[in-house]
């Protein structure tokens, strides 16, 4: 079973039903029994670092978070709080990537939105990937590259599109939105 981490964020129902199409079962669950009794489980995320974080933490989320040992995704706002900081809210987040998370620069269209790709890719979510494949974006803040890097993009500067440590897994755009190519990324993590 997966389970999909409820907590003060948007978004959630997208990700079930990407994962209802490929035929996996999952339940949206703030309990912490169910969490850590999943075979997989998904941070997903759409909404402002400061609030969210508060509710991870007032629900002691973020800590069970940290600890858990199976394969955890975290997307869009569930990458970024699995970072270090965040500037929106002035935003310590769970720190499990060693990276913070910044505002995009005002010199081109914010928040980077639609269809861009991605390059240097590594590690597992990325088999049968190519840096020509495009993937659905919308955001307003970055993570910056760091050694848990797994892919880049570049809009406006190059930032952290994917990241990686352990059994934590993040990606900045939204597979659940990206076509083919997301629902290949998903496959690929539900098959770890």
């Amino acid at each position: 079973m997966i389970a999909i981490i409820k907590y003060n964020a948007g978004n959630i129902r997208s990700v079930q039903n990407a994962l209802k199409r490929l035929g996996c079962e999952s339940i949206i669950t703030d309990d912490k029994k169910e969490i850590i009794s999943a075979d997989k489980v998904i941070f997903p995320g759409v909404g402002e670092a400061g609030s969210a974080m508060r509710y991870l933490r007032e629900k002691d989320l973020d800590e069970l978070i940290i600890s858990l040992k199976q394969p955890v995704l975290g997307i869009c706002l569930g990458q970024q709080l699995m970072c270090r900081y965040s500037e929106e809210g002035d935003t310590k987040c769970m720190g499990i990537f060693d990276s913070d998370v910044r505002l995009f620069p005002q010199v081109d269209t914010v928040p980077h939105m639609g269809w861009n790709n991605f390059f240097s890719l590594k590690g597992v979510l990325f088999e049968s990937i190519s840096a020509t494949d495009d993937v659905y974006y919308v955001h307003s803040y970055y993570p910056e590259i760091s050694s848990c890097t797994t892919a880049v993009c570049d809009y406006i500067l190059p930032f952290s599109a994917a990241m990686q440590k352990e059994n934590f897994y993040a990606t900045q755009f939204h597979p659940e939105k990206s076509a083919a190519t997301g629902e290949r990324i998903l496959k690929n993590f539900l098959e770890l």
